[in-house]
C-alpha cells in the first residue's frame, strides 16, 4: 500500500484519487478552494460522472480516501505527490497556462521531508516536467525527490471503467528508483496486464497530446466526409462502417457530429499547435483540425436555420442535449453554445433539456428556458434539434414529440434515428451525411 497525496480535487484528481483508494492505497485529496472541500466531506460530489459518487463513499467510509485544505499534514509521509490542477487555455496564443502547475509544484517542495516522487497528472507540454523539477530545486535545493510524467487517458462518461481497464499506463520517469514507486502504485492494475509503458519524461508528455489529436483528427475527418456525403448522395454512416472495419484504422471516433468539445480535445489541440510552433516543426494537421471544427459547430447553426425555411425570427427552437457528451455534466467547448447563440443571433426562441447539463449551461448561455423533460422542450416548438447523444434521446416517442410541436421538424445532428422512421411520423427529417 503506497500514501498517495493528490494536488487538485477537480475532475482528474478526484477521479484517480477514488480509483487509487479502491486498489487499496491511502490516499489524500487536497485542494485550495475550501468549498469543494467541505462538498467532498459532506459526501457530496461537485461533478457528475457515473458511479463516482459511490465510489468516494465506499472508499472513505474504509478510511483509504480523505479530504483536506492543510497540503502540509497530506505530504507528510507521502510515498508519491500528484499534481492534478488545471491547466486551462492562456488566453491570446491559446498555450497552456502552466501557473497552477508551478504554484503547486512550489508549495509541495516547501513541505518534502523525505523522499518522494512528484507525478504531473495534469495534461502539459513538452518540457513542463523539467521546469516542474527546477522550480522545486529552486525551492528546495535539499529535497530528495523525482519528478515524473503520468498523462491520464479518461474519458467523461466512461472515467472509473478507463482507469481501472485501461489501454496502457504512460509513465515519463528518469531513473530506477521512481519508476519502482509507479510501478508499485498500479501493480494492483497487472492481474489485468494492464501495459505500462516506462519513457522519457518529454516522450510522456507528448505522447498525451499525440494521442489527444489523433483522436480529435478521427473526429474532424468523418464529420467532412459527411458533408461530403450530403453532397454526392452517399450515407457516411455506411462509409464509417466500411472503413472501420479496417483494423489498421478501427471505428471508434468515426461518428459523424456537430464537432467535437470538452475539455481535452480543444484546449490540448491549441496547446500542441502552440508548442509545435515554438519548437520550429509546426503541425499543419492539427491546426486544419482545429480550424475545421471551430467552423463547423458554428455551421450546425446555419444548418438548422437553412431546414427552417430560411427564417428563425421569432421561432421556437427546442434544444436536446447541451454537454458536449453524455454522460457528463461538462459544457466546456460544447457545440451546444456557438449553435444556440447563433440561432439567438438570428432572433429565434431557444428551450433547451439536458438530463445533467442545465445548472452548469446557465453559466455560459442566457435567454434559455430550460425544460424539465423532452416533451415539455418539445412544446409549441417550431423545430426540435438533437445536438447530444444521451441515452434518454435515442428511443423518444415520435408521436407524441409531434403532437407537442407546432411544426414537426426535427434535426438529428447524432444521426440517432432511421429517416423513415421519423418521416412515417410526420416529421421533417434532417440528420448528417445521410439523403
Amino acid at each position: 500500500m503506497a500514501r498517495i497525496v493528490m494536488v487538485g480535487s477537480g475532475y482528474v484528481g478526484l477521479v484517480s484519487g477514488a480509483c487509487f483508494a479502491d486498489f487499496g492505497h491511502d490516499v489524500i485529496c487536497t485542494d485550495k478552494d475550501p468549498q469543494k472541500i467541505d462538498l467532498l466531506n459532506r459526501g457530496e460530489i461537485p461533478i457528475f460522472e457515473p458511479g463516482l459518487k459511490e465510489l468516494v463513499a465506499k472508499n472513505v467510509a474504509a478510511g483509504r480516501l480523505s479530504f483536506t485544505l492543510n497540503l502540509p499534514e497530506a505530504a507528510a509521509g507521502a510515498d508519491a505527490i500528484f499534481i492534478a490542477v488545471g491547466t486551462p487555455s492562456r488566453r491570446g496564443d491559446g498555450f497552456a497556462d502552466l501557473t497552477y502547475v508551478y504554484a503547486a509544484a512550489r508549495d509541495i517542495a516547501r513541505e518534502l521531508n523525505e523522499y518522494c516522487v512528484i507525478v504531473t497528472k495534469s495534461t502539459v507540454p513538452v518540457g513542463t516536467g523539467d521546469e516542474v523539477e527546477r522550480v522545486m530545486r529552486e525551492a528546495r535545493p535539499d529535497a530528495d525527490f523525482d519528478v515524473v510524467s503520468n498523462p491520464e487517458f479518461m474519458r467523461e462518461g466512461a472515467a472509473i471503467h478507463d482507469f481501472k481497464l485501461p489501454d496502457r499506463i504512460v509513465v515519463g520517469a528518469h531513473g530506477e528508483r521512481a519508476q519502482e514507486v509507479m510501478q508499485d502504485i498500479y501493480r494492483p492494475l497487472f492481474i489485468n496486464r494492464s501495459p505500462i509503458l516506462f519513457t522519457d519524461r518529454r516522450t510522456s508528455e507528448l505522447i498525451k497530446y499525440a494521442a489527444n489529436a489523433f483522436l480529435a483528427t478521427k473526429i474532424t475527418f468523418i464529420n467532412e466526409m459527411a458533408d461530403l456525403c450530403e453532397a454526392v448522395g452517399a450515407d457516411v454512416q455506411l462509409v464509417a462502417r466500411g472503413i472501420g472495419l479496417d483494423n489498421r484504422i478501427g471505428s471508434k471516433f468515426l461518428h459523424a457530429g456537430p464537432g467535437y468539445g470538452g475539455s481535452c480535445f480543444p484546449k490540448d489541440t491549441l496547446a500542441l499547435i502552440k508548442t509545435a510552433q515554438d519548437a520550429g516543426s509546426p503541425v499543419r494537421i492539427v491546426e486544419t483540425v482545429a480550424a475545421v471544427n471551430e467552423q463547423r459547430k458554428r455551421a450546425m447553426a446555419r444548418k438548422i436555420i437553412q431546414t427552417m425555411g430560411g427564417d428563425v425570427r421569432g421561432r421556437r427552437v427546442a434544444v436536446l442535449g447541451l454537454t458536449f457528451k453524455a454522460n457528463t455534466d461538462d459544457m466546456r467547448e460544447a457545440p451546444s453554445i456557438p449553435i444556440i447563440q447563433g440561432l439567438q443571433d438570428h432572433g429565434a426562441e431557444i428551450a433547451a433539456y439536458d438530463p445533467e447539463g442545465a445548472e452548469q449551461a446557465k453559466l455560459v448561455l442566457s435567454g434559455v428556458t430550460y425544460e424539465s423533460s423532452p416533451y415539455n422542450c418539445a412544446r409549441n416548438a417550431d423545430a426540435l434539434v438533437i445536438v447530444t447523444e444521451w441515452e434518454q434521446f435515442r428511443a423518444l416517442d415520435l408521436r407524441r414529440l409531434k403532437e407537442a410541436m407546432r411544426t414537426p421538424v426535427l434535426v438529428d445532428l447524432r444521426n440517432l434515428y432511421r429517416a423513415a422512421d421519423a418521416r412515417k411520423h410526420g416529421f421533417t427529417y434532417v440528420s448528417i451525411g445521410r439523403r
